[in-house]
């Protein structure tokens, strides 16, 4: 059966008992606790969780999925792998264990028609209810066995539900491993299936992961997994996951790169398998967004790019092999999961750049990490020196897991402990700088937790009001809550209603002014949350006395504001420009928001070419000229989802969402500030584009009046310019690229003359040069040359001087420095004799030192008014070295 017909069947089987399909969710999820999707169940946690009433009571999907926690492993075992797609059913409180038991044993045994004898079952060792009815449904006792919590326990590592599982397994022979049962062999018995029953409700767990439960769940849940590989494997009796339809055309491409078949065993099988199976991973992680990076899924992405291209190495295989390796897997899953060709011209250009990158990396870091294998393997030791495997990373970015699995296939450990502790001390050094502001930081924290647990929840009203009516709460003085500050101090405000918004989302915060009752007239610096939610006020005590409880007029800087929301709405409708120009891989990965002036980070992996800035910059103009309405409105952040909008990683989101809409084209969950209609943005205009770091991209841009400015300025200078250079405005660059070849050949022209003075005096000094034995010395101060000119003289002078031995020093007061240059012909030069040698003792009298090795020497020092006596030592020396001769 093919995997298209295995995945045919498992939706057919559940949407026709009424389970609504669920699409898969982007291997990058909307959820801040997780880097990647790493299960069928993650887009449905809000619903077990009891956050979010489900829309439907049973659901079935095929879930993307990407998992590295067994990447050792892969090659290794017949079974893991980093990328998977889990074939999964859920009931939010609708069925539980004996429907779900029902439901898997029907499908297994007569959906996909695996023979009863050969499917053995695991159940937690307490639940005799799951026992019982695998029992009832015709599952022998000796094909049942009772786990533990490590094995047979799900809970999600916090508190919530949890519940015991159940797992079906398939025996696979005796080929693949010894008798027993699951219990003894996971290769032979091959978990397929793992039944989740969220029964239960746990609390908080102590270091050691123990937690008590708290009782039984009023809604149950079930939650289940089938892995699509695995399965594939057994129904089309493949030795191991890279060999079913879903892989083995990937794994011909990486023989026919080798130029061989991959063995049945050994550590080339693990290599043809990691190239393999790492390819598809990594072309899934690209389609769905994720670029390779230092930290984070990025580097989780170059982790597999570099392991592959490592094995890939250890095969034979030189060139080129991620390209080809994803383009296989593009082909062969491209009908089933559109995205891959979507994407494939992305694929093609990541996989392409960072393998050439890595490459020469590899070759470096390998060629260091061989000597240092064969360095421990000759001392007689066990493990690799941690401080080689830290330079290693330091120095040369080779990847720790790299060196552990080179010096692991030399027989070899790596002293791990120490290279942690090389990277703990690296950390620690960085951060003395900024400990005392740590310290402040966190004393400050619990002055803003003190004063937020004596104060009632303040109401924001900013997006409706510029102008409000507010009572001061709560007031930090000198560090410390405070009731009263005088005129001229520095306070923290807390209002009880505030029009002012506050630092969140890229958008700077609000200032402004507050007028209170008492007289006192307060400026507002600054707006932003000292806690989650808990909104600071920075002010300056202009005059009067500042108390607390006392109320008055907070008045928001409106044009500042306009400025802001300007450049909000921009940074919005620029963001879905960049990602329908580069792709959708190109998402926000940080912002600035400031009055008509922003800044937006995105993920990419080239520079932008000067055409696709242009393009960027004409599109938002574009929409900013249709005026499309700025709409925002409130749902819960699965609808918000649903209906398309973008969330941003690494942002909180309540469950209770904000969504911002321009037009048709745009929609982010965003609680920053906006204009009505896009046309009140204003002139965009790009300033710059430049790389922050490994596949990240910076754009800076103006909107509203800074645009305005901007363009003056520019007109401005090309009006100043095209003056200067006696042409229209229209004909000013061609005006002054005129200008500058006359001036390009004018520089030819002199640098040729020059060149040839200095022939005619490098010959003049040759004719005042003086007998030496067989050779001939020559020993002089010149001027009305350059430094540069001086080393070009005395290399011309001893080209003009008769054939034999000769030693050419020159010398030139210059800006308050001595500088001198030597030269020796070729004939000393075989003898041994360096130019540098000549002028050792002359650089040390003028105070400085030298350098150059070979025919040409030059030195310099800071006491010119040692010249002379630097020249006189320095033809002491040069006579020395030619009678020594």
């Amino acid at each position: 059966m093919r995997s298209t017909q295995i995945r045919r069947t498992f939706t057919d089987f559940f949407t026709s008992r009424g389970h609504h399909q669920v699409p898969s969710s982007p291997l990058v999820p909307d959820d801040p606790t997780l880097l990647l999707a790493n299960a069928g169940m993650n887009q449905f946690k809000p619903y077990f969780l009891g956050e979010t009433t489900p829309p439907f009571p049973r659901a079935t999907s095929i879930q993307k999925c990407a998992r590295t926690s067994d990447i050792d492993n892969v090659g290794r075992t017949n079974r893991h792998a980093t990328f998977f797609e889990m074939m999964g059913n859920f009931s939010f409180g609708d069925y539980f264990k004996e429907d779900a038991i029902a439901f898997a044993w029907e499908l297994l045994t007569e959906g996909y028609g695996l023979e009863k004898e050969k499917l053995w079952i695991t159940v937690f060792e307490g639940d005799d209810e799951a026992e019982h009815l695998w029992r009832r449904i015709g599952v022998p006792a000796s094909r049942i066995q009772r786990l533990g919590m490590e094995d047979n326990y799900w809970s999600m590592g916090v508190p919530g539900p949890c519940g015991p599982c159940s797992e079906v397994n398939y025996d696979r022979g005796a080929a693949f491993g010894k008798e027993g049962g699951p219990a003894i062999d996971g290769e032979r018995y091959v978990e397929v299936w793992n039944l989740v029953f969220m029964q239960f409700q746990r609390g908080e767990g102590d270091k050691k992961g123990n937690f008590p439960v708290l009782g039984e769940l009023a809604r149950k849940g079930v939650d289940t997994g089938l892995g699509l590989d695995r399965l594939a494997a057994i129904l089309q009796d493949a030795q191991n996951v890279c060999t079913t339809d879903l892989l083995l055309p990937t794994f011909h491409t990486v023989q026919d790169l080798a130029g061989r078949e991959a063995p049945s065993d050994g550590e080339e099988k693990v290599s043809f398998q990691v190239v393999t199976e790492h390819a598809r991973s990594i072309a899934f992680l690209v389609a769905d967004g994720v670029l390779p990076a230092k930290d984070g899924r990025g580097y989780i992405l170059r982790r597999l790019m570099r392991r592959a291209v490592r094995h890939a190495r250890l095969l034979g295989i030189d060139s080129p092999v991620l390209p080809a390796a994803t383009a296989s897997v593009i082909s062969n899953l491209g009908s089933v999961w559109p995205e891959l060709t979507a994407q494939a011209t992305l694929i093609e250009q990541v996989v392409t750049a960072e393998e050439e990158s890595f490459t020469r990396t590899l070759t470096q870091g390998t060629r260091l990490l061989d000597a240092a294998i064969h360095r421990t393997q000759g001392i007689g030791s066990a493990a690799l020196p941690g401080e080689t495997a830290f330079e290693l990373a330091d120095t040369y970015g080779f990847p720790l897991e790299l060196t552990v699995e080179a010096a692991r296939d030399a027989g070899l450990t790596v002293d791990e402990d120490r290279f942690a502790t090389l990277l703990d001390e690296q950390k620690k050094r960085a951060k003395a700088g900024g400990k005392a502001k740590t310290t402040e930081a966190l004393k400050k924290r619990d002055t803003y937790r003190e004063l937020a647990a004596a104060l009632p929840p303040a109401e924001f009203l900013g997006y409706e009001h510029l102008i409000t009516e507010a009572t001061v709460t709560g007031l930090i003085a000198d560090g410390a809550v405070a009731t009263t500050a005088q005129a001229g101090a520095e306070v923290e405000l807390v209002l009880d209603r505030s029009p002012f918004y506050a630092e969140a989302g890229g958008q700077i915060g609000d200032t402004g002014t507050l007028t209170l009752s008492n007289g006192a007239r307060l400026q507002i610096t600054d707006t932003r949350y000292g806690l989650e939610g808990f909104r600071i006020h920075n002010a300056r005590v202009l005059e009067g006395e500042l108390q607390t409880g006392t109320s008055g007029e907070a008045v928001v800087d409106a044009e500042r504001r306009a400025g802001l929301m300007r450049s909000h709405s921009a940074t919005h409708i620029l963001h879905a420009v960049v990602m329908a120009t580069l792709g959708d891989h190109a998402r926000q990965q940080g912002s600035l928001v400031e009055p008509d002036r922003l800044r937006f980070d995105f993920a990419h992996f080239t520079a932008l070419a000067p055409d696709q800035l242009s393009q960027i910059e004409q599109a938002v103009n574009s929409h900013v000229l249709d005026d499309p309405a700025v709409h925002a409105w409130h749902a819960d952040r699965a609808e918000a989802e649903a209906a398309g909008a973008i969330a941003l990683f690494g942002e909180k989101y309540g469950e209770r969402v904000r969504i911002v809409d321009i037009g048709d084209f745009s929609r982010e969950l965003c609680g920053g500030t906006h204009v009505a209609h896009g046309s009140q943005v204003g002139a965009f205009r790009l300033l710059t584009e430049s790389s922050i770091g490994s596949n990240l991209r910076r754009v800076e841009a103006l909107t509203g009046h800074s645009t305005l400015t901007h363009l003056d300025t520019e007109r401005r200078l090309l009006r100043e310019l095209s003056t200067l250079l006696g042409t229209r405005p229209q004909d000013a660059p061609h005006a002054l690229r005129k200008r500058l070849e006359a001036l390009a050949d004018a520089q030819t022209q002199l640098t040729r003359q020059r060149a040839a003075e200095l022939r005619s005096r490098a010959d003049q000094l040759a004719h005042a040069s003086a007998a030496a034995g067989t050779g001939r010395i020559l020993v002089q101060k010149v001027t009305g040359v350059t430094p540069d000119e001086l080393r070009q003289l005395t290399s011309e002078t001893l080209a003009h001087l008769p054939a034999g031995p000769s030693i050419v020093v020159l010398a030139l007061e210059h800006g308050g420095k001595a500088l001198l240059a030597s030269a020796v012909s070729p004939d000393l030069l075989d003898r041994g004799i360096q130019a540098a040698q000549v002028i050792t003792r002359a650089a040390k009298a003028v105070g400085g030192g030298g350098g150059g090795t070979g025919a040409l020497a030059s030195a310099g020092g800071r006491r010119p008014e040692h010249l002379d006596q630097a020249l006189t030592a320095a033809g002491q020396d040069a006579a020395g070295l030619l009678s020594n001769r």
